[in-house]
């Protein structure tokens, strides 16, 4: 993956001073959570870009091969499954290409909040918790902390102790809520500032998560200026 990933940008205003990079879940695209700019507004929030990334097209196994957008390869669902750690590899570094153009275009890394659902969640986690340049915060939705075993070794000192939000439904039949609870106690674990929050819900977005996320922004952006 050595080409900059396709993106979707949507700004909050003129001029944008922070950026937020959000990564969707398996088979879906960067137009998957597109619709929620609006529902995020907020007067008290700088302006913000968007970035909403496409993950690559490649075979899946836990989908009988069948070729969708990925961020990685699944070969299974029981949550000490094989995991595919140069697929996860390859697409940090195309994540922090990301970061490195928001900072490029004027975004410091302090104004950045990377943010992720499902699959996309495993990697926000497992790429900002790793980032040798601190970040605002970091989103974590419906998904888990791939590689959670390494991360202890290879946690970054910059994002120690960057806020991060978990969140979780607690009707999730595609990532069960358990794998959340690990991730949460892993990440508590090492000290991590921690907002965790449960919905009840199935795999996907509760509206009073919205809320939840927009004052998340609010709080971990005025913080970074």
């Amino acid at each position: 993956m050595d080409t900059m990933l396709e993106t979707i940008e949507r700004t909050t205003g003129p001029n944008p001073t922070h950026s937020v990079i959000w990564l969707h879940g398996l088979g879906a695209d960067g137009h998957d959570f597109e619709p929620i700019v609006p529902d995020l507004a907020d007067p008290r929030l700088p302006a913000i870009r968007f970035v909403f990334p496409h993950a690559p097209v490649r075979p899946v196994t836990l989908n009988q091969g069948m070729p969708m957008r990925a961020w990685y390869d699944l070969y299974g669902l029981d949550r000490d499954a094989r995991e595919d750690v140069d697929g996860i590899r390859a697409t940090r570094r195309a994540i922090e290409a990301l970061i490195t153009r928001e900072a490029e275009r004027g975004v410091p890394h302090k104004n950045i909040v990377l943010a992720g659902f499902s699959q996309g969640c495993a990697m926000a986690l497992y790429t900002g918790l790793r980032l040798d340049d601190s970040l605002a915060g970091i989103l974590g939705l419906s998904g888990y902390l791939p590689l959670r075993n390494t991360l202890a070794a290879e946690h970054h000192p910059a994002n120690a102790q960057t806020p991060v939000f978990l969140a979780h439904g607690t009707q999730d039949m595609v990532v069960p809520l358990t794998y959340a609870e690990t991730s949460r106690d892993v990440l508590e674990g090492l000290g991590q500032p921690l907002q965790w929050q449960t919905y009840p819900m199935p795999h996907g977005l509760h509206p009073q998560e919205l809320d939840d996320i927009r004052e998340f922004l609010v709080r971990v952006f005025a913080a970074a200026v």
